[in-house]
Order: structure tokens, then sequence, then C-alpha cells
């Protein structure tokens, strides 16, 4: 859930706070992302994880086209206050609690960290959750953004925040302050903190019948939560029994923090991208996109969104383009690389790298 209804009040209360920028302005910039995330967006989208896995393939593939070094990072074992939420989300998806994946452990999350160390993109333990790390990392400034849906960053203290980074070429990306939002809103971080319990948050209930804007005179008047409730009426805005608010404010005030990570980017191993993607799982992958990022020289249409491509849903009659040149499949994306195209690739790579060293 992030924090609720936070993007909303700042839109209208601190629109100064966001810039609005194209992906390309990040070029050459370190940006954390929070795996479980990005991996919960495209498993909502397709169930299907060799699907989920090429999503995210293609996304980190738009950020090595556009020169961002993408940092991911994964969930620590959860904290207390986030283990009820997560019991919930378990039992709305039909698991029991001993069928809930923990974080590093689950054999989905082995096969997407394997895809990123493939990719040769560095990945990070988080002590605990990903995204209080994420916000260590920005504001450490080990890492220049974090990119993330959920407003919990700003909570954390992450100084910069970029939503909507999701590799469309047309997407708009929205960057949040932090700085600015507190000056705009004249708030210390320990304010704003008590103002995302207000709102609603992962840790602890709220009080009920609180709308944001009232949320936000509430703290701007009394300053903290504890001063707030005496100056509520508590049979309209009721106090949750044994509120354990508290507990939610030392989260993110003094969240677990880690040994600051030393970051790492190697070249993609190919090889072993083409037999996980193509041999193990299956799937068929654009051959522009791959030569983007790898060098070789394929047919035009190189798609940027970081979504799923279609060639990888049940086909519709006439959707595809059929065969290309010299028989290879094509879709409206370019060529399909299969299994067979890129063993040619690669092999014919391998012959280019030993001329030129022998010359």
């Amino acid at each position: 859930m992030g924090i609720a209804k936070l993007a909303d009040l700042i839109r209208g209360d601190a629109p100064g706070s966001i810039t609005y920028k194209e992906i390309g302005d990040y070029t050459g910039k370190i940006i954390a992302l929070d795996t479980s995330i990005i991996m919960n967006q495209f498993r909502s989208a397709v169930p299907n994880l060799n699907l989920s896995l090429l999503g995210v393939f293609y996304r980190t593939l738009t950020f090595l086209e556009h020169d961002i070094k993408p940092v991911f990072v994964f969930d620590g074992d959860p904290p207390e206050q986030k283990r009820a939420l997560l019991e919930k989300r378990a039992q709305s998806a039909g698991r029991s609690s001993a069928q809930r994946p923990h974080a590093g452990v689950s054999s989905q999350t082995k096969e997407f960290l394997r895809l990123l160390m493939l990719l040769g993109v560095p990945c990070v333990q988080a002590p605990s959750d990903a995204e209080a790390f994420c916000a260590q990392l920005v504001s450490s400034g080990v890492v220049d953004a974090v990119a993330s849906e959920d407003m919990d960053t700003l909570a954390f203290g992450g100084t910069v925040l970029l939503r909507q980074l999701n590799a469309k070429r047309v997407s708009e990306v929205m960057e949040y302050s932090l700085p600015k939002l507190l000056e705009i809103l004249q708030l210390t971080q320990k304010e704003f903190v008590d103002l995302c319990i207000l709102l609603g948050c992962d840790y602890c209930d709220k009080i009920t019948g609180l709308g944001p804007s009232r949320a936000l005179k509430l703290i701007q008047q009394h300053r903290n939560i504890e001063d707030v409730m005496l100056n509520i009426n508590t049979k309209t805005h009721r106090v949750p029994l044994g509120w354990q608010y508290q507990a939610a404010r030392k989260l993110f005030l003094d969240s677990p923090r880690s040994e600051l990570p030393h970051l790492q980017w190697s070249e993609p191993n190919e090889p072993e991208l083409v037999n996980f993607l193509c041999q193990e799982k299956h799937l068929k992958l654009v051959f522009s996109r791959w030569c983007c990022v790898f060098g070789d020289q394929g047919g035009e249409g190189a798609r940027a969104d970081g979504e799923v491509p279609a060639e990888t849903r049940p086909q519709k009659e006439g959707e595809r383009g059929g065969k290309g040149k010299g028989g290879r499949q094509t879709d409206q994306f370019g060529p399909i690389l299969s299994c067979d195209t890129e063993k040619t690739v690669c092999r014919s790579r391998r012959i280019r790298n030993q001329e030129a060293t022998e010359d």
C-alpha cells in the first residue's frame, strides 16, 4: 500500500516538490529499485513466472540502453510491524502463512536474482525492508535516486523518489524531492512521518475519518500525533485500540541500517542469458532489443516500453508479420531471437573478436 493518498496530497498541497522528466534525463545516473515491487507488478499482469522474468529482462534492457545503472534491492526479513499485513496479503492470495514465500529464499526470487546477475547488474540484500534500505542508499549518496511506485521512500528519509520510471518512451517520470516537500509543507522529517502514519501506512492502523487535508492541517497545527489525539473528536475519529503508532514512527525514523555496499556492474553473460531465457524458459526475444544492448546488427523497431512483449502472448490471427528476410520470424517489434539464431549471433561475435585480436 505504501502511504495512503500521499501522492494526492503532494500533488494538491506541494506541487513544487515534483519535477516532471523523461527517462533519458537519467542517463549516467545510479538508480536503486525495490525488486519486490517490480516482481509483483509483472506477476500481477502475467501470473506466468517465465513471462514475468521476460518483463523484468526487457525493463532492465531499457535502463541499460539509456545508460542508467540500476541497483536491485531485495527484501530481508520483514519487520514485525509488517507481518500482519503480509499475512493478510497471503490469505487474500489463497496461501497460508506457511506457504507465504519468505524474502530471499523463494524459488521465484532465486530465478529473478539469477536473471539480474546474468545481466551484470548489482543485487543487494536489505537488512529488512528493501524500501528502507533504498532510502538509506540515496540519502547516503550511494545512488542518485530511488525508483518506486510506493511512497514509503519519502517517509524513510529518501531524498529523491522517481515514480513512473517504467521504461516507456512517452512516459513522464515524476521526481519527488523530499527537502523541497518538507520546506513547502513546513514540516520536519519527524512531523512528516507522523503525517504519513495518520494517512495510513503498512506498519499500523490509522485513525478513522481523517482525510489527507485534515491530517495535514492537524499535524501543521499540533506537530505530533500525541497532541493530535488530544484535539480531535474521538467519536467521529476513532483511535485504534492499542494503537502501535510509536512503533511505526520508530521504524520510519530508525529503520535497521546496514553497511553501505560497494556497487559493481559487469558485462552481461550473453551465452548464459540465452541458455536461461531461450532454452530453459523457452522464451523468444525481440532481436532488435538484444542488439541495442549487446551490439549486434539487428532489425529496426527496438521496443523500449519495459512491458511483456506481444510475442510472448497468445498469437492472434494477422497480428504477426510472418517471416522476414532469410526466413527469420518477425513481429511488429522486429525479428524474433530464438535459440538457434542466437547461437549464430554468439558464434559470429566470437569470430569477430578473434579476428580483432589477431589483427
